[in-house]
């Protein structure tokens, strides 16, 4: 007799008790699987779940429309996604033999079923990782199955906010475990936040992140929009690592996006979201690419035929920076482009080449602002990261200008790593909005003063800082002395009153 969809007895809950079930699941690879690896398992499974229970969802709903007409609850019409007979999670989860390949062979038919949506999402996680016995055993994958089995997944029981929310706080925890590679697939969401607040971008736009990693600022970019329904079609993104690629297909899925397109590649090589024989263009332009990545194509570089190297060509040695910046303008609309792409700071002050590139850049006058954040902020590096935002059409009053901002100190301290909170967002945010000069935070300078500070863009160059006047040395010792004359007074005076107190 089949085995049925254990009821859940909790009640619906927040992300972050979602989460705590979810990485439950992680407790049971512990040991065969390395931490680093969790992902690799839990993030298909997930998806494999939520899938499921949501066609069953849809199936319970069309029965009671049609009077219970089975036939007409098939109907591919009454589905999002198709799920292949023999493939779904229910029949997996009767399997007792060769349980890692049946799942295996169960999402990849549920793939091929789904060749415009799911193709390529589920089975980029290695087969072998599933198969390999030696090191999960039919007993363990399981228990894994049994665990996420406890509770429904559907978006009656957790709508797609609360799902891909729980989900972010989970790739968090990921990138906590595994430092080293976090920052290919993780941003913290308040520095998310504060980029797409600065593009304010509007239901009808389009909206474009080059190394979307595991697409955190696009999910931004549509809850900013409040999932407008002219949010479809209007999403895109390239990601070069396989794996984050499609955990950024199924975190738009999760969060109830619909009809993007995430390309896997390599941006910067070969681009793949193109219009008319060159990079496509959009309304925002949003990034954190990987800090000064060596190696990255500077002969391709060189005679890239989108045109891409408006400002020059930076080094292999040097890295990627200046080469994600070019491509991220070359693909700004024109009037209405604008874009914010996190960097580390080096960008603001290295010489050389980077030096001649950043000179070109800012004659342009498409720079808007430079914001510089604290430092321990990202996770997988130490050093300090800034934010460029750039304009097609700046307002008027902006136009050759440039707002220094210098958020160093507006983070939250942490031990081990520093937190840029919602509040500390909101803040730098509003200094953006005011676009003025303001003592030890901000100051607008003219190109031609960044001219003549010889092209360096960073602010603490220009902000004006509070200095306490100093005394002379002179004025500090007469203070000194007549102060130590006051408690001699007031030591020969105590004296005498205790003298005369004894005397009575």
């Amino acid at each position: 007799m089949a085995k049925q969809q254990t009821k859940d007895v909790q009640e619906m809950g927040t992300p972050r008790e979602l989460y705590n079930f979810l990485f439950e699941a992680c407790n049971i690879l512990r040991g065969p699987v390395s931490q680093d690896n969790f992902k690799d398992y839990i993030t298909p499974l997930l998806y494999y779940k939520r899938l499921s229970d949501v066609y069953d969802e849809e199936t319970a709903e069309a029965l009671e429309e049609s009077g219970g007409d089975a036939e007409y609850a098939a109907l591919p019409e009454q589905h999002r996604f198709d799920i292949p007979e023999g493939c779904h999670w229910q029949d997996v989860r009767e399997r007792t033999e060769n349980v890692g390949a049946a799942l295996v062979g169960a999402m990849r038919q549920i793939e091929l079923a789904n060749p415009d949506t799911l193709y390529g999402v589920l089975s980029i996680f290695s087969a072998q990782k599933w198969t390999d016995k030696r090191v999960l055993t039919d007993e363990r994958i399981t228990a894994l199955i049994e665990h996420m089995s406890k509770r429904k997944l559907g978006n009656k029981d957790y709508p797609n906010d609360l799902m891909g929310d729980a989900y972010e706080i989970m790739l968090k925890k990921f990138a906590d475990d595994s430092k080293a590679q976090a920052g290919e697939f993780y941003t913290p969401r308040a520095v998310v936040r504060l980029l797409v607040d600065i593009l304010d971008p509007q239901p009808g736009e389009t909206v474009y992140d080059p190394a979307c990693g595991s697409g955190g600022m696009l999910i931004e970019s549509v809850r900013h929009m409040k999932n407008d329904a002219l949010c479809c079609g209007s999403i895109f993104g390239q990601e070069k690592n396989v794996t984050n690629a499609a955990i950024a297909k199924m975190n738009l899925f999760l969060h109830g996006a619909s009809d993007f397109n995430i390309m896997q590649g390599d941006t910067l090589r070969e681009p793949k979201i193109l219009q008319g024989g060159t990079v496509a263009k959009f309304d925002c332009v949003i990034a954190n690419p990987p800090f000064s990545l060596k190696r990255w194509g500077e002969k391709e570089w060189m005679n890239d035929k989108y045109g891409r190297n408006i400002w020059g060509t930076p080094t292999d040695d040097t890295g990627a920076d200046f080469a994600w910046i070019q491509h991220m303008v070359q693909s700004m609309k024109p009037g209405t482009g604008r874009m914010a792409v996190v960097m580390p700071q080096g960008v603001l002050f290295r010489g050389n080449v980077e030096g001649k590139i950043r000179e070109a850049m800012i004659q342009t006058d498409l720079l808007e602002a430079v914001i510089t954040l604290g430092e321990k902020l990202f996770f997988g590096t130490q050093l300090s990261p800034c934010v460029l935002v750039f304009r097609r059409h700046k307002p008027a009053e902006h136009s050759a200008r440039v707002l220094m901002i210098d958020a160093s100190k507006i983070l939250t301290v942490r031990r081990a790593q520093n937190e840029l909170t919602n509040e500390n967002a909101d803040e730098i945010y509003q200094h953006y909005l005011d676009y003025t000069d303001k003592e030890d935070i901000s100051r607008v300078v003219t190109l031609k003063e960044i001219e003549d500070a010889g092209y360096v863009l960073s602010p603490n160059r220009y902000v004006q800082y509070h200095k306490e006047e100093q005394e002379s040395y002179e004025d500090v010792r007469a203070r000194f002395m007549a102060a130590c004359d006051e408690v001699r007074d007031a030591e020969a005076a105590f004296n005498l009153l205790m003298v005369r107190s004894a005397l009575q």
